[in-house]
């Protein structure tokens, strides 16, 4: 039985390919969060950032995320000690945690869908922070 590489390589020897395939598409890091300064206690909202296609679950500026939103956390094998900030599903946490991938995640279904049918995607969940006026009133709960 062969290997998938995510078995067998750490997160910092995955090519940038590997890399970009372990992203199950689920957009959660896409959902704006609040950090509690006083607790630290990260909480959640059902708000995503303006450039996120809520239906695919996909960045309509991909490519020039972190310059048109310095705060995104755009993850890479150097800035793993971020993934607390990731849910508790993210490949990229689970990996980094020494977890393994869900049977959802598309590496292990073989389905780019599997992720929204499972329910593990913010498809149709959310609303863009253009319709927002206040964070405060679409917590949905403690960050997972």
């Amino acid at each position: 039985m062969a290997l998938n590489f995510w078995e067998y390589k750490a997160l910092k020897e995955m090519t940038q390919s590997e890399w970009e395939q372990l992203c199950d598409g689920c957009a959660k890091c896409c959902l704006h969060k609040l950090e509690d300064e006083d607790t630290g206690i990260i909480y959640a909202t059902n708000v995503v950032c303006q450039y996120l296609d809520s239906e695919k679950c996909q960045c309509n500026e991909y490519a020039r995320r972190s310059i048109l939103v310095p705060e995104c956390v755009t993850m890479s094998p150097d800035n793993l000690q971020q993934v607390y900030f990731m849910p508790d599903t993210c490949a990229y946490r689970l990996l980094a945690e020494g977890r393994e991938l869900p049977d959802w995640h598309p590496l292990l279904s073989g389905q780019s869908r599997s992720t929204h049918d499972s329910g593990h995607s913010v498809q149709g969940k959310v609303i863009s922070e253009l319709e927002v006026d206040d964070l405060m009133h679409h917590l949905t709960g403690e960050w997972d």
